[in-house]
């Protein structure tokens, strides 16, 4: 019994190596936001500076959706997720010690371009390698992600008092992820080859004889936005996307400026954020079970109201209120991303799955990289309260089009 019991898990490794690789991935990046006031005063640049820094790493996080997920489908995908997390890691290692302001942005460049294809390319192994499960398996794998950004946060109040190996205490946080990145790495080299269904083996084991008559053309991955229903959710997952990054790139700066908490205090209530991301388990479970439009319409309508939620109470509300509204808006957010995963699996061609998906992740991307430098030049011109207000309605424009969606399948 144990022997079969060992069995039945050890066939999970591809999800679980995937997923660590993702939180390290969320992990290095959310690392960024909670240290804007420490960078600023450390760099001498704004919060402005620092947001257009956090959306150039974004904007290259996204341009290598597409390329990653067209090289997966015409060759190895774990050689893509591979060669990412190394990147990554690199870039982890490359702050691990004290250096001028182009090396962090340089490192914040390098950690977007290696972080890029971990995502897209990871949905694509996971929704092949367990094709009955995989709103369940996304919302594993989407959870361990939320943690990564969860835990940054905590990573960096945790190191930022404390000595470290080299340099600053904050630079041990990237010091740690580089070096389990490598580590994890080789394990996704060794072990994931092996869970992939025997014809992605065969296709890529002739890998080197791919020709321009046997991979799909490109024209065929974008014959789906002429479908209107895949373009109008195209556009809701944008405007979540355009929404949610700027709010976890400004919310510790929104509680401290807007309203008045200490750092700590702050870093704790972003951290409720992420620490709701369990809810991926139970919202992917139930997509699988019962559809995924009811729960995309669910949970951007919860992140809806959580944000708003923050606004309102905003100057009346103590920690423990606005807290709660985060944990709100976390359900939503969390609770939305393996659903996301789940719907765009099921009505995208498996022949194109990984360029189709790429495709819809840099526009999503593209939209969620502009906003925090949106709302960096809006704090400084009209506050950060006007610029969350802006954050809001795209949400509530989100939820009107999933409504929308809802309506039209069901018609």
């Amino acid at each position: 019994m144990t022997t079969s019991l060992v069995r039945r898990l050890g066939r999970f490794d591809a999800v679980v190596i995937t997923a660590v690789l993702w939180f390290l991935g969320k992990f290095v990046r959310f690392a960024f936001p909670p240290l804007f006031e420490r960078l600023g005063t450390v760099y001498d640049v704004s919060a402005a500076m620092l947001g257009g820094a956090f959306s150039a790493l974004l904007f290259v996080y996204a341009a290598l959706q597409f390329p990653s997920g067209l090289l997966a489908d015409r060759f190895s995908p774990v050689a893509v997720i591979g060669g990412g997390s190394l990147l990554a890691a690199v870039g982890a290692l490359a702050l691990a010690v004290d250096g001028p302001l182009p090396v962090l942005i340089g490192a914040m460049l390098i950690i977007g371009a290696g972080t890029g294809p971990l995502k897209t390319v990871s949905l694509q192994v996971l929704s092949r390698t367990y094709p009955g499960q995989t709103g369940r398996v996304l919302g594993v794998f989407d959870t361990f992600g939320a943690f990564g950004g969860a835990a940054a946060p905590a990573a960096v109040v945790l190191f930022a008092g404390s000595p470290a190996v080299f340099g600053a205490g904050w630079r041990t946080t990237f010091l740690l992820a580089g070096l389990v990145g490598v580590g994890v790495t080789v394990a996704l080299v060794v072990r994931v080859p092996e869970r992939l269904p025997d014809e992605d083996t065969d296709e890529n084991a002739d890998q080197g004889s791919v020709d321009a008559e046997a991979a799909a053309p490109v024209r065929e991955y974008g014959a789906l936005f002429r479908e209107w229903r895949f373009s109008v959710f195209v556009l809701v997952t944008s405007l979540f996307s355009f929404a949610y990054n700027a709010t976890i790139a400004f919310l510790p700066l929104y509680f401290t400026r807007e309203a008045g908490f200490g750092s700590t205090t702050a870093s704790l209530l972003f951290s409720a954020l992420f620490a709701v991301s369990l809810v991926q388990l139970l919202t992917g479970e139930i997509s699988d079970r019962t559809g995924t439009l009811p729960v995309i319409v669910l949970t951007v309508g919860l992140a809806t109201v959580g944000l708003g939620s923050v606004l309102l109470l905003t100057g009346v509300g103590g920690p423990l209120a606005l807290g709660g509204a985060v944990v709100c808006l976390g359900i939503g957010a969390h609770g939305y991303r393996p659903v996301r995963g789940a719907y765009l699996m099921s009505v995208i061609p498996t022949s194109v799955a990984g360029g189709s998906l790429g495709a819809v992740r840099t526009i999503q991307m593209v939209a969620g990289a502009s906003s925090p430098a949106l709302v960096g030049v809006l704090s400084e011109t009209v506050g950060l309260r006007p610029a969350f207000g802006l954050l809001t309605a795209a949400l509530l424009a989100a939820t009107g089009l999933s409504i929308l969606l809802w309506l039209a399948d069901t018609a």
